[in-house]
């Protein structure tokens, strides 16, 4: 699956900032599989009721670092960039976007100093900066 898929509008106001506390009150969206499609909001203290023997949980504990920047394409468009991890010191694995991948040689203008370059990588799913 590409990270593309993952590239959607998401108002800000509407991404949390801090965990729910209790955490076992957070909400949880359950998919029911069987029969008809439907969906339901319920929270994390509900989970027990939908496991099953064999069945296996996988806990992200991924954090996005605070970097996003705005930057410039050569044809003048404009673009997001957020940093998801430090490959190297001056190398960065990023998600570039709206729009169409940036291309391994593309030059972004940020406001700053220095431009970023990106690198071919084919074993990448982000973009990766210098």
């Amino acid at each position: 699956m590409s990270l593309e898929a993952y590239d959607y509008f998401l108002p800000e106001e509407l991404i949390a900032q801090e965990g729910m506390e209790p955490r076992d009150r957070a909400r949880m969206l359950v998919v029911h599989r069987e029969g008809p499609f439907r969906a339901e909001h319920r929270q994390v203290r509900d989970l027990p009721e939908y496991l099953r023997s064999g069945d296996v949980l996988v806990f992200n504990e991924s954090k996005v670092i605070p970097a996003r920047l705005l930057a410039q394409r050569p044809t003048g468009g404009r673009v997001e960039v957020l940093l998801v991890r430090e490959r190297a010191p001056g190398l960065w694995e990023a998600l570039v976007g709206p729009g169409r991948k940036a291309k391994p040689g593309t030059r972004l203008r940020f406001l700053s100093p220095r431009d970023l370059h990106v690198v071919p990588d084919l074993e990448a799913e982000v973009v990766v900066l210098e």
